[in-house]
């Protein structure tokens, strides 16, 4: 007897790049058990090369999630790395973008606070995702390939989706992110100095993380498609609160923290003195915020 019952659409692949990663790590570690990841490291692609992206997601299929959480993002290295920089995060988002558009497939490309041109301190309220200056390029060449690559992929697949974060940590004692560094100097140092006139939002992996799977769980739809989504922790501090915060979160005196400007610690590539990313776009798109960054990092300390 032949069933009319109609067979089972395969459950999407969700094609995970820079699964080693920071964020890529916190995103394997928090996925929906019934999620198809397939988790590309350097190892596996080199997103340098164009035929090297093409190769490894030679078998994405209509549905797929192509989930791009790599980049060159040593900031400072950038600056003498400008064609390395250029190749994976200006010329890559665009390869990825021509293969999910080919197959119908959904590209979320993870971008940068650093896309936006001031760095003069004028701006003192949250960008929105429509803010970057078509006149003006970003002033560091991290900022500068970053925006470029958004543009690149929108461009060859209209309906990617763009998510820009900023400030993002794990914490972790071993961490090499500022707030496991400000763990281990607490440890081995009397005093730190750290910078207070740059302002953002301290983002925790986990929670961007999560935040991200809500998008994936959501599908691919109007709102969501062809759009830029601002995704970070809520609240706005400087570094040297944060450094603070961690301080006194370990249980230490956080009068140990000191203040200083970024003009006394001068470093090749430029850092935006304020870079705050407003949630309406997220909240619109229908996502739940991101928690408070304070209360964020408290999780984030006392995780192990």
């Amino acid at each position: 007897m032949q069933s009319d019952q109609q067979p089972l659409e395969p459950f999407p692949t969700i094609w995970l790049i820079g699964a080693a990663g920071q964020l890529g790590t916190a995103l394997r570690a928090g996925a929906p058990r019934e999620r198809d990841i397939r988790a590309l490291t350097s190892a596996d692609v080199d997103l340098a090369d164009a035929e090297s992206i093409r190769t490894a997601l030679r078998d994405v299929r209509t549905g797929d999630v192509v989930l791009n959480t790599a980049a060159h993002t040593a900031v400072d290295r950038a600056e003498s790395e400008p064609e390395r920089a250029a190749a994976v995060n200006a010329l890559a988002p665009g390869v990825l973008a021509e293969i999910t558009a080919a197959s119908s497939a959904w590209l979320i490309h993870i971008s940068t606070d650093y896309v936006f041109a001031d760095a003069a301190g004028e701006r003192d309220t949250p960008y929105e995702p429509g803010d970057t200056d078509p006149d003006a390029a970003p002033p560091s060449v991290y900022g500068a390939t970053k925006r470029a690559g958004e543009i690149a992929a929108l461009a060859a697949d209209p309906d990617a989706t763009i998510v820009r974060t900023a400030w993002v940590y794990t914490g972790g004692p071993d961490s090499p992110d500022f707030v496991g560094t400000m763990r281990r100097l607490e440890r081995t140092r009397d005093t730190v100095d750290v910078v207070d006139d740059q302002t953002g939002s301290p983002t925790y992996a986990p929670d961007l993380a999560a935040g991200l799977w809500e998008l994936v769980a959501g599908g691919h739809r109007p709102g969501v498609a062809g759009a830029i989504l601002h995704a970070t922790n809520a609240g706005e501090v400087t570094w040297f609160e944060v450094a603070r915060a961690v301080f006194a979160g370990l249980g230490a005196d956080p009068g140990r923290v000191h203040s200083c400007r970024t003009d006394e610690f001068p470093r090749p590539a430029p850092r935006p003195a304020y870079s705050v990313l407003s949630p309406r776009s997220w909240t619109e798109a229908g996502l739940t915020p991101l928690r408070d960054w304070s209360i964020a990092l408290s999780d984030a300390l006392a995780a192990r």
